[in-house]
């Protein structure tokens, strides 16, 4: 297999859709509307609102929205045990908004299946790029799915479009939801798996990069 250049990237990628429906689930009322109006004044639409993690799933389920933000921490269930859910019932890919930037949160949140967070106090251009994020990594968890079922196999295939992914993002200065559209469309068009473009690109590109590091 050749590897990918410039050249080879993906004239017809699909832009991301820019009127998302959302979910806000946040205790304290004045961030909660705030934030909503913030997603709509962005062009988004708040589909439903909740005050904890019980209400957000059911309102995900009665909604499928495209992401839900969630505050991770609410009364009774808080917002990463409500991520879990979401992320086992495959619902939506959430956005987290933490007053906290700990690395143990950001595990737990990622364990819990949350895409993305966002610290507060927080402005539109903190959300608005998470929400991108979370949908790039939500599409890339679903077409894993569909695509390795052994999960050993697919943690192992997750590593390798990581580091593929992150020299797309380096050398084609692509976004990373872009740079995993690259990925996807290469093996649909080659009819290869995504690993094995991930391994391509790794190849190529990764001895590229090295080649252009200063001798010591």
């Amino acid at each position: 297999m050749a590897t990918p250049t410039p050249a080879d990237m993906p004239r017809n990628v699909a832009p991301q859709p820019k009127g998302l429906r959302i979910v806000v689930a946040e205790d304290e009322a004045l961030i909660r509307l705030d934030l909503s109006e913030m997603l709509e004044e962005a062009g988004h639409i708040v589909v439903a609102q909740a005050s904890d993690g019980e209400q957000a799933i059911a309102a995900a389920r009665e909604h499928t929205p495209d992401v839900v933000v969630m505050d991770v921490k609410m009364p009774g269930m808080d917002g990463i045990t409500a991520a879990e859910v979401l992320g086992n019932e495959s619902l939506a890919p959430v956005v987290m908004l933490t007053a906290f930037s700990d690395r143990e949160l950001v595990e737990r949140a990622r364990d819990a299946g949350v895409m993305s967070y966002v610290v507060k106090p927080f402005s539109a251009h903190d959300v608005l790029p998470a929400l991108d994020i979370a949908r790039a990594r939500w599409q890339e968890r679903q077409a894993l799915a569909d695509e390795v079922s052994d999960l050993t196999e697919r943690f192992e295939t997750r590593k390798r479009l990581d580091r593929a992914k992150g020299l797309l993002m380096q050398q084609l200065k692509l976004s990373e939801g872009d740079s995993f559209r690259w990925i996807q469309k290469a093996a649909m068009d080659r009819r290869l798996s995504m690993r094995e473009v991930a391994d391509a690109v790794i190849s190529g590109m990764g001895t590229k990069s090295r080649a252009k590091e200063p001798r010591s």
